[in-house]
């Protein structure tokens, strides 16, 4: 019995659940095998499960790039490569390939030198005007933040705003990750897949200036916005200031 336990310690279970850099991912054994004497086949065909890294939860550990290991798992399934539109972390994508020792995949995403010595893709190869397209594909973010501003019972007087305590991010997570990337905090929501929405993510910093100037260079443009006010705290006392808060929404669009 007891060499029967150990001997199933040291087998894998067909479901694997993995942690890449803090994106958790769940696949077949099967898939991680597809490719031959790649970094994933060595580990999980020639190594036992104790020999290798694992989180408190007990799933295998990479530290590698959490977003772009989707890409890694998609093409282990079927051996295609599908990338989105306005793509731009294909050199990133290829320094992960070989880290995998995947061969044809690093392959497909590294730069082709053609006749005339000049640098070409061999994946999505369009012409201009289709890339221009590409790039111009419609997509919402919606920005948010909540502040707190006093006013006194001198309505003529400025109002006292207080510092944004958090600017929110809406919308797809691919997009929000490409617009805002290592100043996007996604520790509300950590296992969002790329394709799918989220309202919890939020912005290191403060400044609603910089994320509008940061939208501005992706190619968004505002096109709706709202504002709530509410009063907080209003005290019987006529010397006292009014405490209010507000929540303001800016939507911005890339077409």
């Amino acid at each position: 019995m007891d060499k029967s336990r150990a001997d199933a310690s040291q087998r894998f279970s067909e479901i694997i659940e993995l942690n890449v850099g803090g994106q958790v991912y769940v696949t077949r054994h099967s898939t991680l095998l597809s490719v031959p004497n790649s970094l994933l086949w060595t580990m999980f065909s020639q190594k036992t499960p104790t020999e290798l890294t694992t989180d408190s939860k007990g799933r295998f550990f990479l530290d590698r790039d959490g977003f772009l290991f989707r890409y890694i798992l998609d093409y282990l399934r079927d051996q295609t490569l599908v990338l989105p539109d306005y793509f731009k972390e294909k050199a990133s994508l290829l320094k992960e390939a070989e880290y995998f020792q995947l061969q044809e995949l690093a392959r497909r995403l590294r730069p082709a030198v053609s006749k005339e010595n000049s640098i070409s893709e061999e994946v999505c190869q369009i012409d201009p005007e289709e890339a221009a397209h590409a790039a111009k594909k419609t997509g919402y973010i919606t920005i948010g933040y909540r502040g707190s501003y006093t006013i006194g019972r001198d309505i003529q007087q400025d109002a006292k705003f207080r510092r944004v305590a958090r600017i929110t991010v809406c919308g797809k997570t691919s997009l929000a990750k490409e617009v805002f990337g290592e100043t996007l905090n996604e520790s509300r929501d950590p296992d969002r897949l790329p394709e799918r929405y989220t309202s919890r993510y939020y912005l290191k910093y403060n400044f609603l200036e910089q994320a509008f100037d940061r939208l501005a260079e992706m190619g968004f443009h505002m096109v709706a916005c709202s504002s709530t006010g509410t009063c907080a705290y209003a005290s019987n006392d006529p010397n006292e200031d009014k405490i209010w808060t507000s929540y303001t929404e800016y939507v911005f669009s890339r077409e």
